[in-house]
């Protein structure tokens, strides 16, 4: 029996784990619609929080949860964004 892989990688990606920062003050956070039901709704009450703290905030998304994320979507958050929340609605 053969066990497929369902992610959309060809090969395997291996990084080390980034260590969080010690605070979110100053940094862009970027939020992040994977396009499933009431997830922008999700993004809207955590954007809400971070605005009343002062905290910076971007958002961004794909259109539906069946496709991966694009390229250039994924290079506009890395370019945009110092810290990512993906909203998953699961």
């Amino acid at each position: 029996m053969w066990m497929r892989d369902p992610t959309a990688e060809t090969t395997a990606v291996k990084r080390p784990r980034l260590k969080p920062p010690a605070s979110l003050e100053g940094l862009t956070i970027g939020l992040f619609d994977i396009g499933k039901v009431r997830s922008d709704e999700f993004l809207d009450q955590v954007e809400k929080r971070f605005v009343e703290r002062g905290l910076k905030t971007r958002r961004f998304g794909k259109p539906t949860n069946s496709k991966v994320a694009t390229p250039e979507i994924v290079q506009k958050v890395v370019d945009e964004a110092d810290v990512v929340l993906i909203a998953l609605s699961d």
